[in-house]
């Protein structure tokens, strides 16, 4: 069974591009083919890496979706078959777009053409925590529960925690628990080594492997992001599956 994978955030500048680029980089790996589609109106971030050769489809007609290009996507989903789609949003889309795809029972539309949908939504630490946790809450409630839905805990900003408690002691995940088919954590990584390597990857938007393989980076740098690589990976694994197996 092929899987459409969404990313959906109603907040700007959470790291939401780099978990579609990871969810790419990690089928691809395990040998899945996979389309990639950027639809943010306002920063085609995810377009920026040239090796997973996204394409670009604006969504939104101002601020409403527009039914063609939206019918477009939906046709270009289901006539292929054994392809991952990987489908960036932006935030400026997050509300017009998970509105639209609620009104017009797509996920149902492609879970009954053989699809398994997988939504995934970054939370955030600092300032930006209780939008995303907000914009999670209305995912989790509002969104068919034929889709999978998949947490992505980014501690870029800082620790993801609200009073003390970390984010499974949260309201919005003990209330919506049953939803949730897992839990990624991108952990944040020390400054001068790991941190810098990462940010330098990301700013030239580069893959992992990419990186690895570039000169740009010296030896301890491509080990330290293959740590960071390898990390990431074996978590998408238990939460993801494994690849090709998946199409069995």
């Amino acid at each position: 069974m092929s899987k459409v994978h969404l990313t959906l955030q109603g907040k700007g500048g959470v790291g939401k591009s780099y978990v579609a680029s990871l969810i790419a980089q990690h089928r691809m790996d395990k040998g899945t083919p996979v389309s990639c589609i950027d639809t943010d109106p306002v920063n085609s971030t995810f377009c920026q890496y040239k090796a997973l050769s996204a394409k670009q489809i604006r969504l939104l007609d101002g601020s409403k979706v527009n039914e063609r290009y939206f019918d477009d996507l939906m046709e270009m989903i289901l006539d292929e078959d054994g392809v991952d789609f990987v489908i960036d949003n932006g935030a400026s889309s997050f509300i017009p777009l998970s509105s639209y795809l609620v009104e017009n029972r797509a996920i149902e539309t492609l879970v009954s053409a053989g699809k398994s949908v997988v939504v995934h939504s970054v939370i955030t630490g600092g300032q930006a925590l209780m939008e995303t946790l907000s914009a999670l809450d209305r995912l989790a409630t509002q969104f068919s529960p034929e889709a999978d839905l998949v947490v992505w805990l980014n501690e870029y900003f800082g620790d993801i925690r609200d009073e003390e408690k970390e984010f499974k002691e949260m309201k919005v995940y003990r209330e919506n628990r049953d939803r949730i088919s897992g839990v990624i954590r991108i952990a944040r990584q020390s400054g001068d080594t790991f941190g810098k390597d990462i940010e330098k990857m990301l700013s030239l938007k580069l893959t992992f492997d990419q990186a690895i393989s570039s000169e740009d980076f010296r030896f301890m740098a491509k080990q330290r992001l293959k740590m960071v690589r390898d990390a990431l990976f074996s978590q998408m694994d238990a939460v993801l599956g494994n690849g090709q197996k998946d199409l069995a």
